[in-house]
């Protein structure tokens, strides 16, 4: 792949591919975690904000790291509008999970 693409394509790649696996890495940590707390019947308020938590970094890939993939693969720059928004899930995800987790400790 390296001698067909240029060296910003190539970055570009690189670039989708950490935020993949550091987001998707993060699922699996909630995944987990909803997994090992299901028998403790969490509130619905919490287990609805671990799914927007979920569904925020699973928006953000697509849109972030797909975006990257189709601009350096395919040159297509129609989609460039969504590297950003998907920046922005993540940050809205991590910013949900962050509330939780203070939110919980509070009425702990």
């Amino acid at each position: 792949m390296a001698k067909t693409l240029d060296a910003k394509a190539l970055g570009w790649i690189d670039t989708g591919l950490q935020y993949q696996m550091f987001h998707t890495l993060a699922l699996l940590a909630l995944g987990l975690f909803q997994l090992v707390n299901a028998a403790q019947n969490p509130p619905a308020c919490r287990a609805k904000a671990l799914n927007i938590i979920g569904g925020s970094w699973i928006l953000g890939i697509l849109l972030f790291s797909g975006s990257l993939y189709a601009l350096a693969l395919f040159g297509q720059r129609l989609f460039v509008w969504s590297t950003p928004l998907g920046g922005v899930f993540f940050m809205i995800g991590w910013a949900a999970l962050i509330f939780v987790s203070l939110r919980a400790k509070k009425t702990a």
